[in-house]
């Protein structure tokens, strides 16, 4: 399944958790190209009750999150290990979102293929 359509299906999952919330970063945690862990940090909460409160993301403002999160994976190149994070924010109504791409790449499994290329090349010239 394509990252695109990984992160669209973690995003609709996060819907009934996003509805509501004005503020936070949404983090997508990859592996070899796949999401592992997925999950949202927000702001602070007022634990005050509060009814209809106006600033809050309705779901057509979700669905645009998710549509923007999925597009901006066209900025994504070269690596399959990392983190995504959507930071958003409902100002007077608009939706702002930005993204950041983190890589991450495992020294130790760079060494391994390494070492094993410098073998296989010794068993060749051995023959």
């Amino acid at each position: 399944m394509s990252l695109a359509r990984q992160v669209d299906l973690a995003l609709e999952q996060l819907e009934s958790e996003l509805t509501g919330m004005s503020a936070g970063t949404i983090v997508i945690q990859i592996r070899n190209d796949e999401i592992g862990k997925f999950g949202i940090r927000h702001l602070p909460v007022d634990c005050g009750t509060r009814d209809n409160d106006p600033a809050c993301m309705t779901g057509e403002q979700v669905r645009l999150l998710r549509r923007m999160a999925t597009e901006a994976l066209r900025h994504k190149r070269g690596w399959t290990h990392g983190e995504i994070a959507y930071d958003f924010v409902l100002r007077h109504g608009q939706l702002s979102v930005s993204v950041q791409f983190e890589s991450n790449y495992n020294m130790a499994n760079l060494l391994f293929r390494r070492a094993s290329m410098q073998r296989n090349r010794r068993d060749v010239s051995s023959e």
